[in-house]
């Protein structure tokens, strides 16, 4: 018992240093930085701590010492010496939609990213300069009236700064590859405090490494990416319920093997609400109405709501209901396939009425298999290296879990219940001759204990010595995150 007061006592006395060694970081950047930036507390009256913090999924969020926002590169360079120096945990958060805990949020010291919120387009290069603290939404409200836009994020809510350094697949992949394969530069704070611009002739081992490796070698301030032409879209939303299933799968199972047409896609998500399966289903063709036969077999079905028109890029983003769980608990898992073949999309189905039936009593309020097809070419459009994908090689595609939850006393039961059922779908796959024992899983998608070696394959040794490098004294390492 004497043993176990001594215990408890050395953990209450490391949490006190802890605590104290974060507050007296919180000083020292509030008197170093320039007015361009703030440090709020979480006695702040107005809110501005508490939004800096809270996530998109309440189980990523964490009560930090304090919260910074930084106005300038300059200030986030005062800001990384200085938790550099006194080795204090901090996270760095764009948007806050990771559903990782600790990946983008700590105990220590939280920099908040809001502030860099710029959209410079650039027309004679077809480039634009995006602020790292703006979810897409932004983004593509300020492009809409140049007539451009980027690849970007495909759902309402989604950061650029995370989704961009994880890889990015996006309504137009099918295009031109993922967002990776279309930026030309990032503006880079390294640990060391240096200000640098990024890019494959500047510095091409950590522009590589900054291609889906996620804040490994610092933090960015600003990506630059490349601009394509973009007029009225087509698509929107289709619910079904339970009876239309069948044909569901099957409309499903055609157009993943049938449909060619790169400005066509679609995200069917299985989902398990209120005690039964049902399906939401996205669709999108870039141009003002797709040509005839591509979705008809949707459209025909009976479905219980329908939101689909000729529209702006942003409202059909905004079509997606991403945002019905926000303030839940939540988290992602993931498999890589090769096709969607019917007795795969049957197993996805199986799985989702499954563990919604299985979670209830743990609390599981809504439980989600979203399929993303695409062409088999997608890595093909950029074939500069990139740390994700690892290959350029078979052109795997994301199928995404996501289940959402209440009480916090689920998160083991909820942690093992993804990776069971991500294994088993793997066996599916594998049991029908999908070659994905060894494919790499999707950064932004992957659970947190997900091993580096699934992501990022054989690009892993050269991500370490990247890292080795710019970062010798592993000041990132203090932050959340896939580490390398």
């Amino acid at each position: 018992m004497a043993c176990l007061r001594t215990a408890y006592r050395a953990i209450a006395l490391a949490s006190i240093f802890s605590s104290t060694l974060a507050l007296d970081a919180c000083t020292q950047i509030q008197q170093a930085v320039s007015s361009a930036s703030t440090v709020y507390y979480p006695i702040d009256l107005l809110g501005h701590y508490e939004q800096d913090i809270t996530h998109w999924a309440s189980s990523s969020t964490q009560s930090s010492a304090c919260s910074v926002e930084p106005g300038t590169a300059a200030d986030v360079s005062i800001i990384i010496q200085l938790l550099a120096s006194t080795k204090t945990p901090f996270a760095v958060k764009g948007g806050g939609h990771t559903a990782n805990p600790g990946f983008s949020s700590t105990t220590g010291v939280h920099i908040s990213m809001t502030r860099f919120s710029g959209v410079t387009y650039d027309a004679p290069s077809s480039t634009v300069a995006i602020g790292s603290g703006l979810i897409w939404d932004d983004v593509y409200e300020a492009l809409e009236p140049f007539g451009v836009n980027v690849v970007g994020g495909r759902v309402s809510g989604v950061g650029v700064a995370g989704f961009t350094l994880g890889g990015g697949y996006s309504w137009k992949t099918n295009q031109f590859g993922l967002t990776v394969d279309t930026i030309t530069a990032f503006e880079l704070v390294k640990p060391n405090g240096s200000i640098v611009s990024v890019t494959t002739s500047s510095d091409p081992d950590l522009f590589f490494g900054l291609k889906g490796g996620l804040n490994n070698f610092g933090i960015v301030t600003q990506f630059t990416l490349k601009t394509f032409p973009q007029g009225q879209v087509w698509g929107g939303l289709l619910t079904y319920t339970v009876k239309e299933i069948p044909a569901v799968n099957a409309a499903v199972a055609r157009f993943a093997s049938n449909v060619s047409d790169p400005k066509a896609g679609i995200i069917p998500a299985y989902n398990f609400l209120l005690g039964q399966p049902g399906i939401s289903h996205l669709m999108f063709y870039d141009g003002p109405s797709p040509p005839a036969g591509i979705f008809d077999d949707f459209l025909a079905i009976p479905h219980l709501t329908e939101d689909v028109s000729t529209r702006s890029f942003l409202s059909l983003v905004q079509s997606a209901p991403s945002n019905v769980t926000t303030g839940a608990r939540g988290a992602f898992h993931t498999v890589s396939l090769l096709e969607y073949s019917p007795t795969m999309i049957e197993a996805i189905l199986n799985e989702t009425t499954f563990w919604g039936t299985q979670l209830a009593l743990a609390g599981a309020t809504f439980i989600s298999y979203d399929m993303e097809p695409f062409l088999p070419n997608i890595y093909t459009h950029n074939t500069s290296p990139s740390a994700f994908p690892p290959s350029r090689g078979p052109g795997y595609v994301p199928l995404n879990l996501y289940y959402a939850w209440a009480p916090s006393t689920s998160d083991a039961i909820i942690h093992t219940s993804l990776q069971q059922s991500a294994q088993h779908l793997t066996d599916v796959a594998i049991n029908e001759g999908q070659a994905i024992a060894d494919a790499p899983l999707y950064t932004n998608y992957a659970l947190y204990d997900t091993p580096l070696e699934r992501i990022y394959g054989a690009n892993l040794p050269r991500l370490r010595a990247i890292k080795a490098e710019v970062d010798p004294d592993n000041v990132m390492g203090l932050a959340g995150g896939f580490k390398f």
